[in-house]
């Protein structure tokens, strides 16, 4: 029989299943519901608590700002940055060692807000978030869960103070850095600002609102967050890719170059030019001479040697391209402004080759500048910058260990840069370019820059370095906004900041 059921073989309904069954997969898919949103309250509540309850903008820690009284902020040695006063209605705001440190510490205003690391840690500060871990996590549990820190820097209120004094009426900032462990002594950006004038209730309106009409902008932080022209201090960047890749070595010279020196480099149609350095005579030059002179020519063909490609590779693992991992917001450094169909985003030819000395569309920070000379000046070991040693409340202590950020090139490499960077300073020829940088009793390396930055007006001056030389334990940067050449303003600046780094560590 075709299309039928056989006798006897009549379908029966598959059979329901028991009340068990089905109660036992309700049972298992609540219990996976269950599981996830305990997961999830368990990630954003234990995990992610701290990390989300230390953000500068979250509820408890704007409210603990307004009625807490808020940690001490301390230099590195024990001396008061930043406290707490009651005003005439015993209420708490805050005050400032001096304006020299207005660009780091910032300030705590109950109309203004915070900025600098009293906005960086306004939640230790507070005592919104604990220096203990466990106690962090006991804290809901207790009648009083706030625990202000007490927060010691890394910084030196000596040198800080004596930078500022350095840079005097100029805008410009310095930098100044232990290259072994990424402590920053020296942070400092000007002009500078009252701070206490801002804290302070009675004061801060009229002040603020000036300093925020000021075209001098000294609420900007410009060793953060200012962005320059770095002129030939780079070519301790173009010198790192190039031998640090091996497209050239210490020995590498250029057939080319005397001859450019007098009348220019053309490359693809432009004609890059520099000043004549009528010592070096008709003598193609090496790397450690081409430093000391800082010829242009030189590190022009040594970025054309490279390539965009690597050139912008190993900028990018000396912090370039990417905001740093720093304890305040920094601007992006860069090689090239990018877009361009040449290797490692530039143009053509002539953007590399004239970025390769620190012109074209070049922009650095102060900052990463000083990390630039840190990662040679430390065997080419780049440590993380860090602002801060300790957080201390009725909880505890935590400390802030050194830590690596990453290896940029071989010690070798680092040590054949360094070697040119001394003779840069301490040289028969590299002085001229360098002057005021050497400190008597000590060997420095550096490299002076002169940013050209069209038009009229002079250029920015720059210098950047550490010492002693054998045994670096202080690394330096400095720019001086419309300083002039690098010899005029940043060396001389460097020179008399290393020598309070020499009296301040009794060296």
């Amino acid at each position: 029989m075709l299309g039928g059921t056989a006798p006897g073989n009549a379908v029966r309904p598959a059979p329901r299943p028991g009340i068990g069954a089905t109660l036992g997969r309700i049972g298992i898919a609540m219990s996976i519901a269950f599981g996830a949103l305990a997961a999830a309250a368990g990630y954003w509540q234990v995990w992610r608590a701290s990390e989300l309850s230390s953000a500068p903008d979250d509820a408890a820690v704007v409210a603990a700002g307004r009625n807490v009284v808020r940690g001490e902020i301390t230099d590195r040695d024990g001396k008061r940055l930043a406290w707490s006063v009651d005003d005439e209605n015993g209420e708490p705001y805050r005050k400032y060692l001096s304006r020299s440190i207005s660009g780091v510490v910032g300030y705590a205003s109950r109309l203004y807000g915070t900025a600098g690391l009293e906005r960086a840690y306004d939640a230790e500060l507070t005592g919104v978030t604990s220096a203990d871990p466990v106690q962090e996590l006991l804290k809901k549990l207790r009648s009083n869960p706030s625990d202000p820190q007490a927060m010691r820097t890394t910084l030196s209120a000596t040198l800080q103070g004596a930078a500022v004094k350095a840079l005097g009426g100029d805008s410009g900032a310095v930098v100044m850095l232990d290259p072994r462990t990424g402590e920053v002594l020296v942070l400092a950006s000007t002009p500078v600002y009252d701070a206490s004038a801002i804290a302070n209730p009675a004061t801060a309106k009229v002040t603020f609102q000036a300093l925020r009409a000021d075209p001098s902008q000294p609420f900007l932080p410009r060793a953060t967050q200012g962005q320059y022209v770095p002129g030939s201090v780079f070519k301790i960047v173009t010198a790192i890719a190039a031998l640090g890749s091996g497209a050239v070595n210490p020995e590498t010279t250029f057939k080319q170059q005397p001859g450019a020196e007098r009348g220019g480099l053309l490359v693809s149609g432009f004609r890059i030019r520099d000043g004549n350095h009528p010592k070096t005579g008709t003598r193609a030059l090496n790397f450690v001479e081409a430093t000391e002179v800082s010829c242009n020519i030189w590190f022009a063909l040594a970025g054309l040697e490279t390539g965009g490609d690597r050139l912008a590779e190993w900028a990018g693992r000396l912090g370039f391209g990417a905001p740093l991992p720093f304890d305040l917001p920094t601007a992006v450094s860069q090689v090239t402004g990018g877009g361009g169909d040449a290797p490692g985003g530039f143009k053509d030819a002539v953007e590399l080759a004239n970025a390769a000395y620190g012109q074209a569309e070049t922009l650095v920070t102060p900052l990463q500048m000083a990390l630039v000379a840190s990662t040679v000046a430390n065997g080419g070991i780049l440590m993380q910058p860090h602002l801060v040693q300790a957080f201390t409340g009725r909880a505890g202590t935590r400390t802030v260990a050194p830590e690596v950020w990453r290896r940029v090139l071989p010690s070798a490499v680092a040590g054949e840069i360094a070697a040119a960077m001394v003779e840069a300073v301490q040289g028969d020829l590299g002085r001229a370019y360098t002057t005021g940088a050497r400190v008597s009793g000590m060997t420095v390396a550096g490299k002076s820059g002169t940013a050209e930055l069209g038009g009229t007006g002079a250029p920015n001056s720059w210098f950047i370095g550490f010492a002693p030389a054998e045994n670096p334990e202080i690394v330096i940067a400095v720019v001086v906004e419309r300083g002039g050449r690098g010899a005029e303003r940043a060396a001389p600046i460097a020179g008399t900041l290393l020598k309070a780094w020499k009296a301040w560590a009794g060296r």
